[in-house]
């Protein structure tokens, strides 16, 4: 082989590789580019998913109230929230449960005092509404305090209470309605945190079944006895 053809050749195979460098340049360019855009749309997905719940859950609305607590009356009430979110009430507690009638607020108002969460609705709501309605307040929080009831007259369709706090609400799907229950639930204003919703002296019966009792008197007087399972569940 000449020198002249010897040198082409090397000059050629330099050419190759110098090509063959610029095309895995360009490649690995490619790649981190389409990487870091594909890391950028990810991250701004997830932040935009975190912005909206965040949104969605947030509890901005809720009007807070101060109460003391321990204000045991055998007479009717007449509160100043609808419904009640505090202050006197009768010395006996409504079972917390899921009721289809309208209660006696000042039993629903006792329960608020041991840390339930009293969720009304007006009595017109539509059935699928009410059926989510249950359906949330059976899946939410600590079964043992919640409680449910329609209450004529509301200020909006539902409506979430906790012993001082209350967040009105245009649906049960409102996802505020879940964080409410998880916030308030046994929260830190309860004035008797860890006494029953429950027990052998709960009120079990509706408005219409049963007037309010009588005060009670030496060994009638109901006992507030500790849940087995007060603390607030995070489901």
């Amino acid at each position: 082989m000449t020198k002249e053809k010897a040198h082409a050749r090397r000059e050629h195979l330099e050419k190759m590789r110098a090509e063959q460098k610029r095309k895995q340049r360009r490649a690995a360019l490619l790649m981190w580019g389409t990487g870091g855009l594909i890391i950028v749309v990810l991250v701004g997905v997830v932040g935009y998913y975190l912005i909206d719940q965040a949104q969605k859950t947030s509890l901005d609305a809720v009007a807070n109230y101060k109460y003391e607590g321990s204000q045991h009356v055998a007479t009717a009430v007449t509160y100043k929230e609808t419904p009640p979110v505090g202050g006197q009430h009768n010395n006996y507690w409504q079972q917390c449960a899921i009721y289809d009638k309208p209660i006696h607020p000042e039993h629903a108002v006792h329960s608020l005092e041991h840390g339930a969460v009293w969720i009304t609705y007006r009595p017109d709501l539509p059935k699928a509404q009410l059926d989510k309605l249950k359906e949330v307040a059976s899946s939410t929080g600590n079964q043992q305090y919640m409680l449910v009831s329609p209450f004529p007259n509301l200020p909006a369709p539902v409506v979430a209470s906790s012993w001082g706090h209350q967040l009105k609400l245009n649906s049960p799907d409102d996802p505020k309605l879940g964080a409410f229950i998880k916030r308030y639930q046994n929260g830190p204003d309860t004035p008797e945190l860890g006494a029953t919703c429950g027990g052998d002296t709960a009120i079990t019966s509706t408005a219409d079944q049963a007037p309010l009792p009588p005060e009670p008197t030496g060994q009638q007087q109901p006992t507030e006895t500790t849940s087995p399972s007060p603390s607030q569940s995070q489901q």
